[in-house]
């Protein structure tokens, strides 16, 4: 994959990046079977309080339904279609089971048209091939794990990203998420070999206001700019700091505070993150 840039005939398109395409199969429409409807609702609840700032607007999206699970256990899979998801920063893949079955993968880099895609515990270890961590041998790089058992993947599934599998002890393999957080995972829950497709998308530069009107993002506007009955860091006279510590409107500080409640799983995380 590479990043397309254009020539600054306006001042929206100095800046402007996108992706090539070159990975998505042309002239290949969405699975229909596949496809769900998704209901935009703006940010607001359905009294039409918004819930959720910023958000609103965008282009009408469909939504994908993906099989996180990979529970066809030993029926090969052929991949017939590399396909963008508006719903995701990956892409995903289209295949054909061999009994007839029809669904939609994450994509992992180097996955190609025509190639098999197997979930089993005899499968290679190659891209797209799924299995249960026991399986796996030390220091592979894994993407789509699960966290409960049999739940379907919930850990590194966004574009680019990878986690390596580090050690087995007993029934846990400890795994090295992209945060740099080493975990306890079951090891018989399922992952998926390889690092997730559209590595660049990060670095991508939307260039203009519009294209983050189509994604379903409004204006943002800081506490500071607001007045004392918006926002806590509101009011002042001419331009302020806000006068405080940042905080959300609602006064939960921003920086620093620890909002992790779930202390029920701390047992399984044996390193933390990176701090920034």
């Amino acid at each position: 994959m590479a990043i397309r840039k254009f020539k600054p005939t306006s001042p929206s398109r100095r800046f402007y990046e996108a992706p090539d395409f070159d990975m998505i199969t042309r002239g290949n429409k969405p699975e229909k079977k596949l496809l769900d409807p998704k209901k935009q609702t703006a940010g607001r609840n359905n009294q039409g309080r918004i819930t959720s700032r910023f958000r609103g607007g965008g282009h009408k999206q469909r939504y994908r339904r993906i099989d996180f699970k990979r529970s066809k256990i030993g029926v090969p899979a052929t991949v017939k279609a590399i396909e963008y998801d508006p719903n995701r920063s990956a892409r995903i893949a289209l295949i054909w089971y061999a009994d007839g079955e029809k669904a939609y993968i994450l994509a992992p880099d180097g996955l190609e048209v025509g190639q098999q895609v197997l979930s089993s515990r005899y499968a290679d270890v190659k891209p797209g091939n799924a299995m249960q961590l026991r399986h796996m041998p030390l220091g592979t790089m894994i993407h789509n794990i699960e966290l409960k058992i049999g739940k379907g993947a919930q850990l590194v599934r966004s574009a680019g990203t990878a986690a390596q599998l580090m050690a087995k002890d007993g029934d846990y393999a400890q795994i090295r998420l992209p945060s740099g957080e080493v975990r306890m995972v079951h090891l018989n829950c399922r992952a998926t070999v390889g690092q997730v497709s559209n590595s660049l998308h990060a670095r991508i530069t939307l260039g203009k206001a519009g294209r983050k009107r189509w994604l379903g993002r409004r204006p943002h506007n800081r506490g500071t700019t607001m007045n004392p009955v918006d926002h806590p860091m509101g009011g002042g006279e001419g331009r302020s700091a806000g006068g405080r510590h940042p905080c959300s409107p609602w006064g939960q500080l921003a920086k620093g505070l620890k909002t992790r409640k779930n202390k029920a799983t701390n047992k399984y995380i044996i390193r933390r993150r990176k701090k920034k």
